[in-house]
């Protein structure tokens, strides 16, 4: 996989654009991190990939919230204590208005 500046994105971009279909995928950094991926599509897979893409980014958001749960330690709430938090929020709101 090609890694490509920013700076290489602005000054190259003709030559990109030709090597993007061969090489598929390129990353883009800036600073030297990883800010973007440049991928090859086409008409005809077009909505593939846009769903690839964003179930993708759905698994990583899923990831991203068990992985906060467990540092906080809340991946070890039972339904119960669940259900009461639930219940407690719901009657604040009511008694609020």
């Amino acid at each position: 996989m090609k890694f490509l500046s920013v700076r290489d994105l602005r000054g190259k971009s003709a030559e990109i654009w030709k090597e993007l279909p061969a090489e598929r995928e390129m990353i883009i950094t800036s600073n030297g991190r990883p800010i973007a991926i440049l991928a090859a599509i086409s008409e005809s897979n077009l909505e593939e990939s846009l769903a690839a893409f964003r179930q993708a980014r759905a698994v990583e958001a899923v990831a991203s919230i068990q992985r906060w749960s467990a540092d906080k330690g809340t991946d070890k709430i039972t339904m119960d204590e669940i259900d009461k938090q639930i219940k407690a929020v719901r009657k604040k709101r009511a008694s609020a208005r």
